[in-house]
């Protein structure tokens, strides 16, 4: 009899590939795993397609199964990892690898325990644990098969055409289901059934005792090690020489004998050790091994005269040690042979990165703040000792503005990196193709010598120097080899990762990649984020507002290496408030009704007052030609023109959707025909062609069409469009990050755009959405931090009905009961508080204590304050995983909150449930929802809400909540409209973005405010720019600034004292960024300047850039003490640098007369 009789009745189709499997399990052990491989792939498929509470991931393939959150932490580990050698030993056998008896009778009883999972949670019955039975497998005699490879290539193509016609089904199914509403509801009812079993079974079934575990853990470790190591490309490894190698020089309290055996030793070509693995056959941790590793390394290195690299693993964990340079850290894997030697390699070859020289072909000339940027990497990276080089940190975030240069300082860092012999092969990601194709573009004409693919549209080979990708690319990259038998990219195969725009999707998501690849990783972003699910500085292991290397806009504009944006604000009426219809024209009042109808007047005045569209609808669902004429109008009479003034410049219009922006090229093509559909197009993820009209518009060497672009988020970010001088914001904007990534694209420079000699100095914004006032408002955008999930808010109501119920003095006993009820709820939400997480440990010691159940029967307002703060957000409410549910639970919850407290908001939260019901009942023919029509009567009842109590509202809650998932979202049709809207002229205002305005009020801030509008003097420009003046020009200086300005000298003295003229206006203009820096760049370009003196010499620069002269004795005192307390003789050991120093600073001094 067949160990799988127990799945006939529920799965037959898993029933009949079980016994095939069994029955060739010592036979045919290759056909009998990937037999095993199809079981396994059969289940999880009808998992995701049953299980409501499965979500079936976007690929579809085993791994991705397997892997998905929703299974894994569905069963135990043990489990899981026996389920992946099954998915691991059938790839072998369907790749032809062998796969030995021990093997494929592993496979087997690891379906067997998934069977009886399956049956246990899903099966009608629920049955007793069968036992798996050894003696019951044919042990091969009499059968076989003349052509093994043919059987199995005929069983995977079996295995495919099944699992292809199961989704052809599933997807008729699906279509027929979208027709037919009664067999959708049939459908949805199974669901329900089963789901309503399986929460059942959860009750009873015990994963650790009913699930068995046929195969011993210390195995299923040993087993895990080998298949790491074969995907590593380390196959055939032999006893004696690979495995079990025998090594002298041990000490002697650890075997007398000074003998040892190495569980495994790596070997290079060369015949010399390139790895040493310790593998603890126990459950003890993978750090057991350590020590134990490190004595077998000391052995062979004494043994061959080379140091192997150490790992250490317990099969599901693994750690490399490179003790020569590196500490210990945690890998997904083992390296490849030649990643291995290439370690080895490195020991010799390594270069100091502090005495680099940075390639300014590279890196850009005259912009110190890059080489500064570079240099900072290197001292992240490395330490110098006694000894020699230490590896530091294997993280770098550099922090630059949008169009600083991040791309050629990344460029100029690989340069660094590979010619000091750091890193071989780099991997930049980006998070968009177009982003992908840029950077691939400036490292091809950066760094011509690597070679460089596009992952996205090119085929990879393992020669490639430096690989460009986006995350999804590279992410499925890796989940494709991983269902072979040896991985394309091992874990070692970049040495460095560059992350672009490192404040997007670099979180949850796509962090796998940054666990799978044991990579140096260096971050690129403009606006870092610091919330707690999405923490740039966390990824990068580096403190909040601490990043490796920072540049900011301010400064960037500052110190003329971008352009300013200039700002006007417009006030489109229908943008800002709605459409009002007691404010329309009776033409336009008439066209409304037509399109939307109206309450009559006398039955309904108040309706009538409030009718109208609010401003956050406009280009949702309701586009008005007029208002988008109006906004293309302006920007045609306003913008900045090129070609003379005869042509619009380059343009960005961000809309707000793929509608509103087809509805602007629409409007454009009707309103300007002359420009023949060309001049104006959408580029956004719909366009087909959109990555050709990205590059066209954004060429820098020549002007092609389109002229302007309408981006829908695609452009919001990252892409580098130099030509650029207008931008329209059509669309409000609330994140800090978006509305200042939207603002670079026009900040970079473009020398002679209007001509020769005529460059770009600035950029105009358009916003026709008041973005700009609600940034003055609100200069961090919306709070991302303040906002909290649905668990939390419920628990937080939770809690607070708790508190009002225990303060109450007449509290019933059912309201005690119900408290009671909800604090044994919150009791287990943080008891089930995982205290290893990072989240918990900042705050443990309150975990802790709340995880003592005796410390809840009495909540203080500390406490109260500390649940809500610190611990109800690490929670998720486990009662369901549907969102809809949570809302509905929610408004439940502070209703009843809202009747204890007997606050008027309950008439709110009782409209919301009424509206419920009435959706609800108008569902009744779903089977589910026709289950619950005496509920669903009484709440669409208003006398049922006239009398209610806390209980009442907890009935209804209980009983609706799993049916609301019913009720669709209505979406709306576009409706468009010509309704005319009002642009008012005299409140359109400039807005200065970057410092706003400054009021002047005393004499000082008159005479200054002068002086700064009169830098184009002749001698006030000589002074600025560091030329040296006559007593005469000083002179002249002097009576032009009394007779305009300063008033009287008596006034001047009382204000600034003795302080001489020159020195004066000096302080007042600074000293040109430009000629300052040409006086620097020699002295900086000469000497090899550490990161610490490059920092000095840019903090002088500043200092003269804002004061214009600096007396000698602060060289010794703050700011120019921050990076060593004896400041410029702290930094500078040679006398020769420190004088050198001094001549320019007097030189500057002495030209302000």
């Amino acid at each position: 009899m067949s160990n799988f009789e127990f799945l006939k009745q529920d799965f037959p189709q898993l029933y009949a590939e079980a016994k095939i499997a069994e029955q060739i399990t010592f036979a045919v052990p290759k056909l009998a795993a990937v037999s095993c491989r199809s079981f396994l792939e059969l289940g999880l498929n009808w998992l995701y397609d049953n299980d409501v509470e499965f979500t079936k991931p976007y690929d579809t393939k085993l791994v991705s199964l397997l892997f998905h959150y929703d299974f894994k932490s569905s069963i135990k580990p043990s489990l899981f990892h026996n389920l992946d050698l099954v998915r691991r030993f059938g790839n072998d056998g369907a790749h032809g690898n062998p796969v030995s008896q021990k093997k494929a009778l592993i496979a087997l009883k690891s379906i067997f325990s998934f069977g009886v999972y399956l049956v246990k949670y899903y099966g009608e019955n629920l049955i007793e644990t069968p036992v798996f039975r050894e003696d019951n497998l044919p042990q091969g005699i009499g059968i076989s098969f003349k052509n093994v490879k043919a059987e199995i290539d005929e069983k995977v193509k079996a295995s495919k055409k099944q699992l292809k016609a199961l989704k052809v089904e599933q997807e008729k199914s699906l279509a027929l289901q979208k027709e037919n509403e009664l067999l959708k509801h049939q459908f949805q009812l199974q669901q329900a059934q089963l789901l309503e079993r399986k929460e059942k079974r959860q009750k009873v079934v015990i994963l650790e005792k009913d699930i068995p575990q046929l195969t011993p853990e210390q195995e299923t470790r040993q087993l895990y090690i080998d298949e790491l190591l074969k995907e590593a490309g380390w196959n055939n490894l032999k006893e004696g020489t690979d495995i079990e190698y025998p090594v002298v020089g041990m000490p002697l309290t650890t075997n007398p004998s000074g003998k040892g055996f190495v569980d495994y030793v790596l070997w290079g070509n060369n015949g010399l050790p390139l790895a040493v693995i310790e593998a603890k056959q126990s459950l003890h941790s993978a750090s057991k091994g350590k020590h134990q590793a490190k004595l077998y390394a000391d052995c062979l290195e004494q043994m061959t005269g080379q140091r192997p690299v150490i790992f250490y693993s317990n099969g599901f964990d693994t750690y490399i040690w490179d003790d020569t340079f590196y500490t210990e850290r945690l890998i997904y894997g083992f390296y490849t042979k030649e990643e291995l030697a290439y370690l080895i390699e490195q020991r010799k070859t390594r270069k100091d990165l502090s005495t680099f020289k940075v390639n300014l072909d590279i890196a850009g000339y005259k912009r110190p703040y890059q080489l500064e940027a570079i240099k900072r990497v290197g001292e992240a990276l490395m330490v110098k000792t006694e000894k020699g080089l230490v590896g530091k940190n294997r993280e770098a975030l550099l922090v630059m503005a949008t169009g600083s240069g991040k791309t050629r300082t990344a460029a100029a860092i690989v340069d660094m990196l590979t010619k000091c012999h750091w890193a071989k092969r780099i991997l930049f990601l980006a998070d968009r193709n177009a982003l992908v194709t840029q950077a691939k573009n400036a490292f091809k004409e950066l760094l011509p010598n690597l070679s460089a693919i596009d992952l996205t549209k090119e085929k990879e080979d393992t020669g490639t120097r430096v690989v460009f990708s986006t995350y999804p690319t590279i992410l499925n990259k890796i989940d494709k080899v991983r269902s072979s038998e040896e991985r394309f990219y091992g874990i070692g195969h970049f040495d460095v990762i560059i992350i672009d725009e490192a404040h997007r999707s670099v979180y949850q998501k796509y962090g796998a990649i940054f666990d799978y690849f044991d990579a140096i990783l260096i971050g690129l972003t403009a606006t870092p984020k610091k919330d707690i699910h999405h923490n740039t500085y966390g990824l990068f292991g580096i403190e909040d507002d601490n990043p490796t290397f920072v540049y900011e806009l301010d400064q960037a504009v500052k110190d003329g290496h971008l352009n300013p944006p200039k700002g006007i604000s417009v006030p489109l009426k229908f943008m800002q408030e709605g459409v009002k219809y007691n404010e329309l024209s009776e033409k336009d009042k008439a066209k409304f009704e037509e399109k939307f109808g109206i309450p009559e007047p006398e039955e309904d005045d108040e309706a009538l007052e409030s009718l109208g569209i609010s401003s956050s609808q406009m280009n949702s669902y309701l586009f008005n030609t007029k208002t988008v004429d109006m906004v293309l109008d302006y920007l045609f009479t306003n913008g900045l023109k090129v070609n003379g003034g005869d042509k619009l410049g380059k343009t960005i219009i961000f809309a707000k959707n793929h509608n509103h922006a087809e509805f602007i090229k629409e409007r454009f093509n009707k309103n300007y025909p002359q420009f023949k559909g060309s001049f104006l197009e959408v580029i956004d993820n719909y366009a087909s062609k959109a990555q050709d009209l990205l590059e066209r518009f954004c060429d820098d060497k020549q002007e092609q069409d389109p002229q302007i672009a309408v981006s829908v988020d695609m452009m919001d970010t990252g892409v580098d469009a130099p030509r650029v001088v207008n931008l329209v914001f059509f669309k409000p904007v609330k994140s800090f990050a978006k509305y200042w990534q939207m603002i670079g694209r026009g900040t970079r420079l473009r020398p002679n755009l209007f001509g020769p000699g005529k460059d770009k100095t600035e950029f105009i914004i358009f916003d026709f959405c008041g973005n700009f006032e609600y940034f003055e408002e609100y200069p961090e955008g919306a709070k991302t931090s303040i906002s909290k999930s649905i668990s939390h808010l419920i628990y937080e109501t939770m809690l607070h009905i708790v508190q009002v119920i225990r303060n109450k003095s007449e509290a019933t006993k059912e309201q005690d009961e119900f408290a009671n009820d909800l604090v044994n709820k919150l009791y287990k939400s943080i008891d089930a508080l995982d205290e290893k997480r990072f989240e918990v440990k900042k705050v443990l010691r309150h975990v802790k204590h709340f995880k003592i159940k005796s410390n809840w029967d009495s909540i203080s307002l500390t406490d109260e304050t500390i649940l809500c703060d610190n611990l109800f957000g690490l929670s998720s409410y486990s009662e369901t995983d549907d969102e809809v549910a949570k809302r509905f639970d929610l408004i439940a919850y502070k209703l009843q909150l809202a009747l204890l407290n007997d606050a008027k908001s309950q008439e709110n939260f009782i409209s919301i449930i009424y509206k419920v019901g009435v959706q609800l009942h108008k569902k009744r023919n779903i089977p589910a929802v026709s289950n619950k029509i005496g509920i669903i009567n009484k709440i669409r009842d208003l006398s049922f809400w006239t009398n209610i109590d806390i209980e009442t509202v907890e009935e209804v809650r209980a009983e609706i909540r799993d049916l609301v998932k019913f009720l669709e979202k209505e979406s709306l049709e576009p409706v468009y409209t010509d309704f005319t809207d009002v642009l008012d002229h005299d409140k359109v205002k400039e807005k200065d973005i970057l410092e706003g305005y400054t009021k002047l009020q005393s004499y000082k801030d008159r005479v200054e405010s002068f002086i700064r509008k009169n830098k184009s003097h002749l001698v006030i420009d000589k002074l600025h720019k560091n030329i040296p003046i006559t007593s005469k020009e000083l002179e002249l200086l002097e009576q032009f600034l009394i007779n305009e300005s300063l008033g009287t000298k008596e006034a001047y003295t009382n204000e600034y004292g003795e302080l001489p003229l020159g020195k004066f206006v000096r302080s007042v203009v600074g000293l040109d960024l430009a000629v300052v820096n040409d006086l620097f760049a020699d002295y900086i370009h000469k000497e090899n300047l550490n990161p610490q003196q490059i920092t000095f010499i840019q903090t002088l620069i500043n200092f003269l850039n804002v004061n214009g002269t600096l007396d000698k004795s602060l060289l010794i005192k703050p700011p120019f003490t921050e990076n060593h307390d004896e400041g410029i003789f702290g930094l500078f050991k040679d006398e020769g640098e420190v004088r050198q120093i001094i001549s320019l600073i007097d030189i500057i001094n002495n030209n302000a007369g």
